[in-house]
């Protein structure tokens, strides 16, 4: 190194020290507690930092039982919601099935009532009289009557004496009596038509059609030759029933007895 240069490094050095020794001392105090201040500081923001971590991961572990008691929470509410989709469609359905239900109950009980109404008791007037006759009843009185209208007298007497036996107390009884009276005379078997008239008139006296019974009576008595008897009838007819048209009919005919 040459002589030049090492002078120059030495004066260097030298200004470097007389430098470091004008200045003051405080001043490198305050730079010493700067840094304690700055490094007690990134302590604290340290100890921060750490609890601040804690904390969270604390909370995070204190979150976690109540993240899956809701995520239980919800698996059980779509559960229910499942179950109560699966109960709405069984409502449905039986809601359904009991329309459907009652839709054939009331087809079977109109069903069964159409079978029924042909057998119930039907209103039914005859003679001026009102009453009830099941429907046999009445299908074997109108056969008997039907008989009585075409002139099949003996057909007529049997089916009207059948319907007696069967129908004693039946509200056609006085009628069936009487038409089995004419129905007698028809087929000419005059002493059971007489027979038959006579119980009529005893049993129903006030039937309208007693007069008219009276009237057959004698008429039965007059193709029997029976004058004296048929001519006390007609006068029995004129006592009981006077104007009447049997009455007056009665009249004319004890005319023409001798």
């Amino acid at each position: 190194m040459s002589m030049g240069l090492r002078s120059g490094l030495t004066t260097l050095a030298l200004a470097a020290a007389a430098l470091g020794s004008s200045l003051p001392a405080h001043a490198l105090f305050e730079d010493d507690e700067a840094r304690k201040a700055i490094l007690d500081l990134r302590a604290r923001l340290t100890q921060t930092e750490d609890a601040r971590r804690k904390d969270a991961e604390q909370a995070q572990e204190q979150l976690a039982p109540l993240r899956r008691s809701l995520l239980d929470l919800n698996a059980q509410i779509e559960a229910l919601r499942g179950e109560v989709a699966r109960l709405r469609g069984q409502n449905e359905q039986l809601a359904r099935d009991l329309s459907e239900t009652q839709r054939r109950l009331s087809d079977q009980s109109q069903s069964l009532e159409t079978r029924l109404r042909p057998l119930e008791p039907q209103k039914v007037v005859v003679d001026g009289k009102e009453f009830q006759a099941a429907p046999d009843e009445k299908v074997q009185y109108e056969a008997a009557m039907a008989a009585v209208r075409r002139g099949e007298f003996a057909e007529a007497a049997t089916a009207l004496s059948a319907f007696q036996k069967r129908y004693p107390a039946s509200g056609y009884a006085d009628s069936a009596r009487f038409w089995l009276g004419n129905a007698l005379y028809g087929k000419r078997d005059y002493k059971e038509a007489i027979a038959t008239f006579k119980a009529f008139v005893a049993g129903s006296p006030a039937h309208p059609r007693a007069a008219e019974a009276q009237l057959a009576q004698a008429n039965c008595q007059i193709e029997l030759k029976e004058v004296k008897g048929a001519r006390r009838t007609l006068e029995d007819l004129l006592k009981a029933y006077p104007g009447t048209e049997a009455a007056q009919a009665a009249k004319e005919r004890l005319a023409t007895l001798k």
